[in-house]
């Protein structure tokens, strides 16, 4: 279990810099744009596309640690992460359904970990 650690750790970091990305497009598209072109062509969208990129290679070299049969299982703490930067910078509200929610994926988490 020690072996594959680092390899999980690396797997989440990729996951919760793709949710930070999400949190930024979602603020981005929040925004009033001159036009197409600046819509997208800016660089908070340029930079959450290169976060998505990065993300790509911090799960191809997870993958080289951890079983395949992992990934999901990892990926799904992005609705975490996702929860949690959205109400720190998007001023979401996180409702007792919300938390309810989570709360059943941590806890699926938890138990495909045993």
């Amino acid at each position: 279990m020690i072996k594959v650690l680092p390899y999980v750790l690396i797997y989440l970091t990729g996951v919760l810099l793709s949710a930070f990305s999400q949190v930024l497009l979602k603020k981005e598209a929040m925004r009033e744009h001159a036009g197409f072109l600046q819509e997208y062509l800016n660089p908070s969208v340029i930079i959450s596309y290169m976060i998505f990129f990065g993300c790509t290679f911090l799960s191809m070299l997870a993958y080289r640690g951890i079983p395949m049969n992992w990934g999901p299982v990892l990926e799904s703490s992005g609705y975490l992460f996702v929860t949690v930067l959205g109400a720190l910078f998007l001023n979401e509200k996180v409702t007792g359904k919300k938390a309810a929610a989570l709360a059943v994926i941590v806890a699926g988490i938890l138990i495909y970990a045993l």
